[in-house]
């Protein structure tokens, strides 16, 4: 395993970060026709089996695109400024602002995601999550 140092945590929580925010940009992107190809192939694969039928083609569907998007960019974000300007001189504070809402997010979309016939979700979840806690040390 990785060792984990006080440097290593900022940098590995600044990537976590910038792939949440890479995701938030991937769904916001959605909303627009031309480009929702790779949000469609993402959606087709959480809805298994990948058969075509999930698209982002709805206005409705484009719009919750948009919106999830872009809090999750702007969530991403929070987190990067937080790893780079709170996490090398508070670690703790670091952890009280971080790890409530991420369990938050992961409990939420999770079990809803179960709820919404999409249980692979959940899983990769389960992944995104481990991003974050792991240079937490949870």
């Amino acid at each position: 395993l990785i060792e984990m140092t006080p440097r290593s945590d900022v940098f590995w929580l600044r990537i976590a970060s910038a792939v949440t925010m890479a995701f938030g940009l991937l769904f916001a992107v959605a909303a627009v026709p031309g480009l929702s190809g790779p949000a469609a192939f993402f959606l087709d694969l959480l809805f298994w089996p990948m058969d075509g039928v999930q698209s982002v083609a709805h206005s409705e569907t484009r719009l919750l695109a948009a919106i999830g998007g872009g809090i999750t960019a702007g969530w991403g974000y929070l987190m990067w400024l937080v790893a780079t300007h709170v996490l090398p001189v508070n670690t703790e504070l670091a952890k009280r602002l971080l790890i409530p809402p991420l369990m938050t997010w992961f409990v939420i979309d999770s079990t809803f995601s179960i709820l919404a016939g999409a249980p692979l979700n959940a899983g990769a979840n389960v992944f995104f999550l481990l991003l974050f806690v792991i240079p937490l040390h949870l």
